[in-house]
C-alpha cells in the first residue's frame, strides 16, 4: 500500500479538524505533523519523507485534537510573546490577549529602575517569565494558588533561563506577601473572572481548563479580581501601577470596584487588539500625610 506524502497527510487532517468545528484547522493539523517529525515548525512547500510509524501516531493525535483537546496539550508547549512556555493539563493555558497585559506592565517595568514586579494568578508563568526576561533589572514574584501552576511556572523559569521568585498562596489571604507591602512598583494579574452563569463557549476551555483558573467566584465573577484590588493597594508603593485582565463587559465594574477601594487614581479601561475592554489600568494613590499637629 502507498502511503500518502505528507502533504497528503495534512491536507486530510485539516479537513477532519474544519469538521470538527475546529478554529484553525489547518494551522493544527501542521503543527501537530511537526510534533510528530520532532521539528519546531513545518514547511509544507518541501515537505520531508514520512517516516515509519508517522502516519498512525499522526492520526491518534488528530484524532484527540478532533475531540478538542487543546493543541497546546497535545504538542506540550504554547508561545507566549518571545517565550515558549511548557503546558500540561491542570493548569491554565496563557492566550495571546493577555500578551497585551503583559505588555502594560512592560512598558512601565523598564522606564523604572530596579523594579519590582508581582504577577498575581501567575498561571503557567507567561507574564511573569515576559517580564523577567524583557526587563533584566526586574526582580519579579509571581504566586498562584494552584500547587500545579506554582511548579509549572518554576519549571518554565528554568526552561527560559529566567530569575523568578515563584510562590504558593492566595491573594484573598490579606498577609500574602506581607514582606513586600508597599514596595511593589508593578502589580500585574489575569485572575479567574468568569461568571458563573458564563460557562465558556469553546471546548477547549470548558472542558479542559482548570475551574480554579476560570470562574472569578460572585454573581459577576470579581470576587477574585476585587482580591487583587486589595491586595494592589497594599501591596504598591504610591504610583505604582496596577494592570488586570478582566471580561470585555467587566470594564465598568471593574472601575468601579478599583475606585470602591479609594487607593488608586487615573483608573481606566484598556483595549486588547480587538478593540474590546480587557484590562484595568490604576494607579496607586498617594499615602495621605499624616501630622503630630496638636489641636
Amino acid at each position: 500500500m502507498t502511503v500518502p506524502d505528507l502533504r497528503a497527510l495534512v491536507e486530510g487532517a485539516t479537513r477532519i479538524l474544519s469538521e470538527a468545528g475546529v478554529q484553525s484547522p489547518r494551522h493544527d493539523a501542521t503543527a501537530l505533523a511537526a510534533h510528530v517529525l520532532g521539528l519546531d515548525r513545518l514547511e509544507l512547500a518541501l515537505p520531508p519523507p514520512v517516516p515509519d510509524g508517522f502516519a498512525e501516531q499522526f492520526a491518534g493525535l488528530v484524532e484527540r485534537r478532533r475531540n478538542r483537546e487543546p493543541l497546546q496539550h497535545l504538542v506540550g508547549t504554547t508561545g507566549f510573546r518571545y517565550l515558549t512556555l511548557l503546558v500540561e493539563p491542570g493548569v491554565f493555558v496563557p492566550r495571546p490577549e493577555t500578551e497585551v497585559v503583559a505588555q502594560v506592565a512592560i512598558d512601565e517595568a523598564a522606564r523604572l529602575t530596579d523594579p519590582l514586579v508581582v504577577d498575581l494568578c501567575c498561571g503557567a508563568g507567561g507574564i511573569a517569565l515576559s517580564v523577567a526576561t524583557e526587563v533584566r533589572a526586574a526582580r519579579v514574584v509571581a504566586v498562584d494558588l494552584s500547587p500545579e501552576a506554582v511548579d509549572l511556572t518554576r519549571r518554565n523559569a528554568v526552561a527560559v533561563g529566567a530569575v523568578v521568585r515563584v510562590e504558593h498562596g492566595d491573594v484573598a489571604d490579606p498577609t500574602m506577601l506581607s514582606e513586600l507591602d508597599g514596595t511593589v512598583d508593578v502589580l500585574v494579574a489575569n485572575p479567574p473572572y468568569i461568571p458563573p452563569d458564563a460557562e465558556p463557549v469553546d471546548p477547549e476551555v470548558r472542558d479542559h481548563d482548570p475551574d480554579l483558573a476560570l470562574y472569578g467566584g460572585g454573581l459577576d465573577g470579581l470576587d477574585v479580581p476585587r482580591a487583587v484590588l486589595r491586595a494592589a493597594a497594599r501591596l504598591l508603593v504610591p504610583g505604582g501601577l496596577l494592570v488586570m485582565e478582566h471580561a470585555e463587559v467587566q470594564d465598568a465594574a471593574a472601575r468601579e470596584a478599583a475606585a470602591a477601594t479609594g487607593a488608586f487614581v487615573d483608573v481606566e479601561s484598556r483595549p486588547d487588539l480587538t478593540g474590546r475592554p480587557r484590562m484595568l489600568v490604576a494607579r496607586r494613590a498617594a499615602q495621605p500625610h499624616v501630622t503630630d499637629s496638636a489641636p
